[in-house]
């Protein structure tokens, strides 16, 4: 199964298109990897082996993949970061502070992304999701409404997925009070970012022990 693997080791970074289950891991210090949701195991089952650091990268993970992250965690630095902008994990601390301190306010969030993306909600909107259900742990995750579905109840946390033209990417938290509304959003202009955020936390992560890691401890974020 294809997957695209950019290989850090030292100074050089060699990047390269595998066509095979079996990456050789050995030629680097840290593996990133941005794939397709299938070929996530393979990936950890290698660095395991190998054992190297690896920052995971790829969207629409199931939970067994994520476990599969944590218990190899025990023998490598693993982090499993769905999106790898910096601005986005600033953003995952600022929700958190607001929805902490404005508990009574409704909170829904909207992604939008280019016509091709192949999962929804975005790994970033169920990331930002996290964010709040961490201060509402009541948060009931409500992804689109259709029909006659009554009124808003006070836990519903509304998710939705806008897809169109050549979105790079977008999110915003929406906090509702009774008198004012509150929009924290963030707008990828350009693919590059993911890049620069996905090295920024590989170089971090080659210097930790063994360990499941997010790019939120890689910026010192709350």
């Amino acid at each position: 199964m294809a997957s695209r693997v950019v290989a850090l080791g030292g100074s050089e970074i060699a990047a390269t298109l595998t066509e095979t289950d079996t990456p050789d891991f050995t030629k680097a210090d840290v593996w990133i990897e941005f794939a397709v949701a299938e070929a996530t195991p393979h990936s950890i089952a290698h660095a395991r082996s190998a054992k190297r650091a690896l920052v995971v990268c790829t969207t629409g993970l199931s939970e067994e993949t994520i476990r599969a992250a944590n218990a190899a965690a025990a023998d490598i630095p693993i982090m499993v970061a769905a999106n790898t902008s910096l601005g986005v994990a600033v953003l995952a601390a600022a929700v958190r502070l607001a929805v902490k301190a404005l508990p009574d306010y409704a909170c829904e969030i909207v992604e939008l992304h280019h016509g091709q993306k192949r999962d929804a909600p975005s790994g970033t909107a169920l990331r930002l999701a996290n964010a709040v259900r961490a201060e509402r742990t009541d948060a009931q995750l409500v992804t689109g409404r259709e029909g006659l579905v009554g009124a808003r109840k006070p836990n519903e946390l509304g998710v939705h997925a806008v897809r169109g033209g050549g979105v790079v990417g977008e999110h915003t938290v929406y906090l509702f009070g009774e008198h004012e509304r509150i929009e924290l959003t963030h707008r990828a202009q350009d693919r590059d970012l993911f890049a620069h955020g996905a090295l920024t936390a590989a170089r971090w992560l080659s210097t930790q022990r063994p360990g499941f890691y997010t790019i939120e401890q890689c910026l010192e974020l709350p």
